[in-house]
């Protein structure tokens, strides 16, 4: 009875972090399309191999960038 209780918090913690999981990726795939538009690049849903090594490798840099610049914001207004 005690691995029963134990598999159901598997599965419970295991619902809930992939409903995490969800989360973040579509606010990742929200973050990429605003930073492509920001750069004027045009970015569709699904399949962009139309894209330029230059325009895509722009776009995952700067995404980089700006996570870098909240992370050094955040940690400073924690000291």
């Amino acid at each position: 009875m005690n691995s029963q209780n134990n598999m159901n918090g598997m599965n419970n913690s295991n619902s809930s972090s992939s409903s995490r999981n969800r989360q973040n990726k579509s606010r990742l795939s929200q973050f990429k399309n605003e930073v492509a538009s920001s750069m004027n690049v045009d970015l569709k849903q699904g399949y962009n191999g139309d894209l330029t090594s230059r325009e895509a490798g722009s776009i995952g840099g700067e995404m980089v960038k700006r996570m870098i610049a909240y992370a050094e914001q955040n940690m400073s207004d924690n000291n």
